[in-house]
C-alpha cells in the first residue's frame, strides 16, 4: 500500500474542521511580540518554551507531510494560515525518509520526521532524533510514546476486514464479526490477506495471531489459520482495489483506512455494496491490531523552533479532527465525535490493541522471515 490517497469523498464528512482548526490554533500562542515576531508557547510540561516567529523559515521541511496522504494538505493549508508559515510538500514514504535522515545525518535538511511509528524508532536508535514532548503529549497513551520524548504518535491505522456487502447478501452470508467468520467456505473461497513482509500485512498476520492466543514469541495460531482458509481458496494479494471491483475476491484484510477509501472514493461502487469491519476473536479476543504513525524532532536539525510550533498544532483537537477527512483514526479519536463513515468506536475499544513498538521494531525482520516460510497461503508475497 503506497501512502497516498485522495481525500474527495461521495460520504459526507465534517468539511468545517479546516475553519474551526485556524480558529482553535490561537490557543496554543500567546502573541507578546517578540524579537521582531510573534512569540508562541510550545511544549508540554518541562518542555514549555516560548518561540518567537521572526526565526521561522520561509518554508519548514518535515519528512513525509505531504498532500494526498493523511489529509496533511489540509493541515499544512490551515497551519499556514494560522501561522503565515508553509510547510514543504514532502512526498515520500518512511522507509525514503529514514534513509535520507541517515544519509543526512552530519547536515540534516529537515526539521522533524513525520511517518511510521516504526521507523521514528530506528531514528532514535540511530542518534538522529532529539527529545521534545508537545502540548498534549499527556493525552496520548503511554504504549503510542517514547517516555524520553522522543517519538509521538498522532494517528494510527487498525487492521479491520473489507467486505462486498453485496456478494455476500448473494451468498447469504452474515456480516463477519470474528475472525472465526472469515474460515467459513464461501468467504474464504475468495478471501485476500496482503503479504505478511508488508508493514500493513504484519499486522493483519498479528492481529489474527492475538486473536487466537499469540504474541510476538509464538506465531503458530496465524499459521494454523493459515492453513484452514487456504484449503478453501484464501491467497495474498498486493493491490486489492482492482480484484474488488472485479469480482475476484470479496474479502480483503488490509487496514480500516483502505476499505473506507474504497468505500467512500472509488466511483466503481456504490457505498452500500462495501462495508467495514473491526473483528474480533472467537471469544471475544483483541483481534484488530492499531498501527501508529507519529513524528520526532531531529536532532542538531535546521528551523527546531518552528517544528516544535507545528507538532504542537497537529495534536490540537481541531487539527487532529481533520485526520478524519482522510479516513484515518487521530491519536485522540476517543475524545473526538468519530464521523459515522466509521466503524463505530465501541468495535475499536472491544477488539483494538497495540504491541510494544520497540520489540516489534527489534524483531520484526524474524517476524516476517518467519511468517513467510510458514505460511501455506499463495499470491503475491
Amino acid at each position: 500500500m503506497s501512502e497516498s490517497t485522495g481525500t474527495t469523498r461521495r460520504a459526507v464528512l465534517s468539511s468545517g474542521a479546516a475553519a474551526g482548526t485556524a480558529t482553535m490554533a490561537g490557543c496554543l500562542s500567546d502573541f507578546t511580540g517578540g524579537s521582531g515576531g510573534q512569540t508562541f508557547t510550545v511544549g508540554h510540561g518541562d518542555y514549555e518554551t516560548e518561540v518567537d516567529s521572526s526565526a521561522f523559515p520561509d518554508e519548514l521541511q518535515i519528512y513525509c507531510v505531504q498532500t494526498g496522504w493523511s489529509n496533511w494538505g489540509a493541515v499544512m493549508e490551515a497551519f499556514e494560515d494560522e501561522y503565515d508559515l508553509p510547510l514543504y510538500d514532502a512526498q515520500g514514504s518512511s522507509g525514503e525518509a529514514l534513509e535520507d535522515m541517515r544519509a543526512n545525518a552530519r547536515n540534516p535538511t529537515h526539521s522533524a520526521y513525520n511517518g511510521g511509528y516504526s521507523f521514528g524508532l530506528e531514528a532514535m536508535n540511530d542518534g538522529l532524533t532529539s527529545d521534545y514532548k508537545p502540548a498534549n503529549w499527556d493525552v496520548v497513551p503511554d504504549d503510542l510514546k517514547t517516555d524520553n520524548g522522543h517519538v509521538t504518535a498522532t494517528r494510527q491505522m487498525t487492521t479491520a476486514v473489507t467486505y462486498r456487502a453485496d456478494v455476500y447478501e448473494e451468498r447469504g452470508l452474515d456480516a463477519p464479526e470474528t475472525w472465526e467468520d472469515l474460515k467459513h467456505p464461501d468467504i474464504a473461497q475468495d478471501l485476500a490477506f496482503t503479504p505478511p513482509h508488508t508493514a500493513n500485512g504484519q499486522a493483519s498476520a498479528l492481529s489474527v495471531n492475538r486473536a487466537y492466543g499469540g504474541d510476538l514469541d509464538d506465531l503458530d495460531p496465524v499459521i494454523e489459520y493459515h492453513e484452514v482458509i487456504a484449503e478453501h481458496g484464501a491467497d495474498f494479494r498486493r493491490n486489492v482495489e482492482g480484484p474488488m471491483t472485479a469480482g475476484e475476491i470479496s474479502t480483503v484484510v488490509e487496514y480500516d483506512y483502505t476499505g473506507l477509501n474504497l468505500k467512500y472514493n472509488n466511483d466503481e461502487f456504490d457505498e452500500d455494496q462495501i462495508e467495514v469491519a473491526i473483528l474480533e476473536g472467537p471469544e471475544g479476543e483483541p483481534g484488530a491490531m492499531n498501527v501508529p504513525y507519529g513524528y520526532a524532532l531531529l536532532r542538531n536539525a535546521p528551523n527546531p523552533e518552528a517544528a516544535k510550533l507545528f507538532m504542537d498544532y497537529v495534536l490540537t483537537e481541531e487539527c487532529q479532527s481533520l485526520f478524519f477527512d482522510a479516513y484515518v483514526r487521530p491519536i485522540r479519536a476517543s475524545e473526538l465525535d468519530q464521523p459515522d463513515a466509521f466503524p463505530d468506536q465501541s468495535s475499536y475499544e472491544a477488539a483494538g490493541f497495540t504491541v510494544d513498538q520497540q520489540t516489534l521494531v527489534e524483531n520484526q525482520t524474524d517476524i516476517q522471515e518467519e511468517l513467510v516460510d510458514r505460511t501455506p497461503l499463495q499470491g503475491a508475497q
